[in-house]
């Protein structure tokens, strides 16, 4: 039995490691996609999201999303005091695990409100998310909450990460505003490219490297190898279509195969397969992970013609995507896939189960995006009288690094540009 706990502690804390990795890869991808003025500044809140954060989850957010309480929020465990421990590993083993999906959360709404946040705004956001928002979703989902008693299915975060995340970002966008010179007169969107495209792809690469903690670490417990080997093969296969997908879709619509679009679209696919990834077939999660690839696409579009500023594409990502993979676990999900038992409630539609798992799934989507972004409108809100949420003019035209920092990313090469 101990060398079971062991191995599975083992097992837990590499996981650990690699989602903690891919906070590398949110501030690589966020920095290439963004102007080089601004790069030290997205960084920065990078690097806050999880030390802020994993203070915040630790003090109060844990015991919000595990302790014992009723359906709607756990009361127990404030700074790991006596808390609660669902899982099979020891307690310390598990928190890690999950401060770092904590912090995953966080950091998605840097790259929607990047080149014109103030940064002491970005650092309070932060911990209200870190000790409040984030942990009441995923009570409801992973801590015995209203959620979870109804069967709800996300094995690892479309929703309670993901979409959770991507509601936050569209909210704080559009109460910041867009960057200056991102619309014309007419409401036309206008391109302001990212500085690095290699860094953007770097950032992608790494990210798709700790998805495989981000979700086949979600198993917990290593058995008999054949629940990690069914996820991280849908992890990858997810990502693979939604890159393909995305570059298609990009390359009839823009008459080229967008590299950013297919860096978008392989994140796209993963965040889409995060819910369903135990729950569903390699071939389901080729189909889910295209899909998304094509969801990201149609939805930076979309922002853009809505007048809406996303400058990394975090809700097209992340948010639609959160939704889409949601949704997905309703339709392709199974209670057995090749001999292995997924402990999902009910099949999905596609699989003879009725619609009973795709209306689970729906409410959960309502409830979960309806309070993330509520509550974050409020306090954004909150912020935005009291310390205020936008720099000046001036200071977004010379940049973020100069103006928040006293520095530059790339030493002796400060532009002041009109974007």
């Amino acid at each position: 039995m101990g060398q079971t706990v062991g191995l599975d502690t083992v097992w837990v804390l590499m996981a650990a490691f690699l989602v903690f990795f891919m906070q590398t890869g949110f501030g690589m991808l966020e920095a290439g996609l963004i102007r080089a003025k601004n790069t030290a500044n997205i960084l920065m809140k990078n690097f806050l999201d999880f030390a802020l954060g994993s203070v915040f989850f630790f003090l109060v957010g844990y015991a919000l999303m595990f302790g014992k309480g009723n359906g709607w929020l756990g009361w127990s465990g404030f700074g790991l005091e006596g808390a609660e421990n669902p899982s099979g590993v020891p307690l310390h083993a598990f928190w890690l695990f999950q401060a770092c999906f904590c912090g995953a959360a966080a950091t998605i709404v840097a790259g929607g409100m990047a080149s014109r946040m103030k940064f002491p705004a970005y650092l309070a956001y932060t911990a209200v998310v870190s000790a409040v928002v984030y942990p009441i979703v995923g009570h409801w989902v992973w801590g015995g909450g209203w959620l979870a008693e109804r069967g709800f299915g996300d094995f690892a975060g479309s929703t309670v990460v993901h979409l959770t995340g991507g509601s936050i970002a569209l909210v704080g966008t559009i109460i910041l505003g867009p960057r200056i010179g991102k619309f014309g007169p007419d409401g036309s969107a206008r391109a302001i490219p990212g500085h690095s495209l290699p860094l953007a792809a770097l950032g992608a690469f790494l990210l798709w490297f700790g998805w495989f903690g981000f979700n086949a670490g979600s198993t917990l417990a290593v058995g008999d190898g054949k629940a990690i080997s069914l996820v991280a093969l849908n992890t990858n296969l997810a990502a693979c279509a939604g890159a393909i997908s995305a570059m298609i879709v990009a390359w009839v619509r823009f008459g080229k195969p967008d590299p950013s679009m297919t860096i978008n679209g392989a994140l796209a696919g993963l965040v889409a397969v995060t819910a369903p990834c135990a729950f569903v077939s390699p071939s389901s999660a080729l189909v889910i992970g295209a899909t998304g690839g094509a969801i990201v696409v149609l939805g930076v579009i979309l922002l853009d013609r809505l007048g809406v500023d996303d400058p990394v594409g975090a809700f097209p990502v992340h948010g639609m995507n959160g939704i889409w993979g949601t949704l997905a676990v309703g339709l392709f999900g199974r209670r057995m896939i090749a001999g292995i038992e997924t402990g999902l409630a009910r099949d999905g539609l596609l699989y003879g189960g009725g619609v009973e798992q795709l209306a689970v799934q729906a409410s959960g989507i309502v409830a979960a995006g309806l309070f993330a972004s509520g509550a974050m409108a409020l306090v954004f809100y909150a912020i935005k009288k009291t310390m205020g949420l936008r720099v000046s003019r001036e200071e977004e035209l010379r940049g973020l690094d100069i103006g928040e920092h006293g520095m530059e990313s790339y030493a002796g090469f400060q532009i002041f540009t009109t974007q």
